[in-house]
C-alpha cells in the first residue's frame, strides 16, 4: 500500500468513526499490525498495546450501556449480552462496516495471505482504534465512538436478538428438546491453501440439519449453526407436527 492510498483510506475511516484526532499518530498506530512494524527500521511500534486498552474500554462502555438500558437485568442476563457485543466476530463485522481493512498497515506476508479479511486482525484493530480514541479524547469520546459503532447491535442485544455463540445456543436448544448435542463434519474444501474455503455440515440424530461455508472450519461451523438456529426459529408449516 502506498502512503497516498493509506492516507486516503485513513481519512475515509475516520470520517465514518466520527472522531477527529488531536494526535493523528495514535490513529495510525491503531492500524499498524505487528507484521508491518516488524519490517520497519526503526519500528514505530504496533497496535497491540492499544488493543489491550481498547478491549478494556469497550468492556466498560458496553457494560455501562447495558446496565442503563436494562435496569431489571441480572448479572447472568447481562453477561452474555456483553459477550455478544464485544467478541471477535462482532468486532470484525464492525470493522467490515467501517471498511477498516482498507486502512490497515500490514507486512508483506499478511498482505499476501489476505490479512485484510482476517477476522482476528480486524477485531484487534477495532479494539485498538477505540483505545486510541480513549487516549486522544478521553472516556466520553471513546464512549461516543464505541456506541456509535455498536448502536444497531446494542439494540438487538437489549431485546435478546443478538446472541453470543450460535454453536452453544444450538446445543442448548437441541438438549432442551431431549436431543443429543450436534456434531460437525467437513463436507468439502475448495480453493488454494492460502485462500481455502470450508463447507461444514451439522448432524443431529443422524440427519443433516444445516450447511455452512467459511474461510476457516470454525467460521463455517458457526455459520452452519446459525442456519440451523434460523430454521428452528421458523414456525412449523400447517399440517405438520
Amino acid at each position: 500500500m502506498s502512503i497516498d492510498d493509506f492516507e486516503a483510506s485513513l481519512a475515509t475511516l475516520l470520517s465514518r468513526l466520527g472522531h477527529e484526532f488531536a494526535d493523528p499518530l495514535l490513529a495510525r498506530l491503531a492500524l499498524t499490525h505487528k507484521s508491518y512494524a516488524n519490517e520497519q527500521v526503526p519500528s514505530g511500534g504496533d497496535n497491540q498495546r492499544l488493543e489491550f486498552l481498547g478491549d478494556a474500554v469497550l468492556g466498560l462502555v458496553v457494560a455501562e450501556a447495558l446496565m442503563e438500558q436494562l435496569p431489571w437485568a441480572s448479572e447472568g442476563e447481562l453477561t452474555p449480552r456483553r459477550a455478544a457485543l464485544v467478541n471477535e466476530a462482532t468486532l470484525a463485522e464492525v470493522a467490515l462496516d467501517l471498511d477498516l481493512g482498507a486502512a490497515l498497515l500490514l507486512g508483506r506476508g499478511e498482505e499476501m495471505s489476505f490479512g485484510r479479511r482476517r477476522q482476528s486482525i480486524l477485531a484487534d484493530a477495532t479494539e485498538a482504534l477505540i483505545g486510541a480514541v480513549y487516549l486522544d479524547g478521553g472516556l466520553d469520546a471513546a464512549r461516543k465512538a464505541a456506541l456509535g459503532l455498536l448502536a444497531d447491535r446494542l439494540s438487538l442485544a437489549t431485546t435478546g436478538k443478538l446472541q453470543g455463540d450460535p454453536k452453544t445456543e444450538l446445543q442448548e436448544q437441541l438438549q432442551a428438546k431431549g436431543l443429543e448435542p450436534p456434531t460437525y463434519r467437513i463436507a468439502d474444501t475448495r480453493g488454494p491453501d492460502h485462500d481455502k474455503e470450508y463447507e461444514v455440515e451439522i448432524l443431529a440424530a443422524g440427519q443433516v440439519l444445516a450447511v455452512g461455508i467459511g474461510r476457516s472450519k470454525k467460521e463455517a461451523e458457526k455459520r452452519a449453526a446459525q442456519v440451523a438456529l434460523d430454521a428452528l426459529a421458523q414456525p412449523p408449516e400447517e399440517g405438520t407436527t
